[in-house]
């Protein structure tokens, strides 16, 4: 028993590490021992209110299974984000690249609306571990009290972004915490 254990667990930690997701287009402008500064391009989303998180996934994952006017299968991306907005949390899948806004299949779900993310600058600290609240709040915090002492004006809440599925070992997780940024003067990136 012990050694189907091991061969399972050592499936799993192949399978979810040899998964290969589009990632959101970017470029990194800036980088420092804390944090990143990344220009991202204009982006598609499937976005919904998260009532229950478990509930919200499932809801978009559902759009991206098929559950969409085109009955049309589409791959999953990364990161997902959430974010406040209009006090309710949001949650949110990027679609891949290959969609435009006449491309693209309404959703059957009504809770589940498709936006148009307008590219911009974000610094970003990437951490490891479990995506919890508590995990993403140190985090948050140690990377807004830096853009503070660096002057940086923030434009967004805090975003959340999880790059990896359940079965990724804590250790090995890519997880961040952003913020959209206003770059007064691009010569001083």
């Amino acid at each position: 028993m012990k050694k189907f254990l091991s061969i399972v667990f050592l499936g799993l930690i192949i399978t979810s590490n040899s998964m290969s997701y589009e990632e959101a287009n970017y470029e990194v402008v800036k980088k420092n021992e804390v944090y990143e500064i990344r220009k991202y391009s204009d982006r598609l989303a499937i976005e919904t209110d998260i009532s229950n998180e478990g509930n919200s996934f499932r809801k978009l994952f559902n759009y991206i299974s098929g559950n969409n006017d085109k009955n049309e299968e589409i791959k999953m991306t990364t990161p997902v984000t959430q974010m406040q907005k209009k006090g309710n949390m949001t949650m949110q899948f990027y679609l891949p690249s290959r969609f435009n806004k006449e491309n693209i299949p309404s959703p059957s779900n009504p809770d589940v609306k498709i936006l148009n993310i307008k590219g911009g600058y974000y610094a970003v600290i990437r951490y490891s571990g479990r995506a919890s609240d508590k995990n993403f709040i140190k985090h948050k915090s140690i990377l807004e009290n830096e853009l503070k002492k660096d002057n940086m004006i923030i434009l967004s809440p805090p975003i959340k972004a999880t790059y990896d599925g359940p079965f990724t070992l804590p250790m090995n997780r890519r997880n961040e915490a952003m913020f959209e940024i206003n770059i007064k003067n691009k010569g001083e990136i």
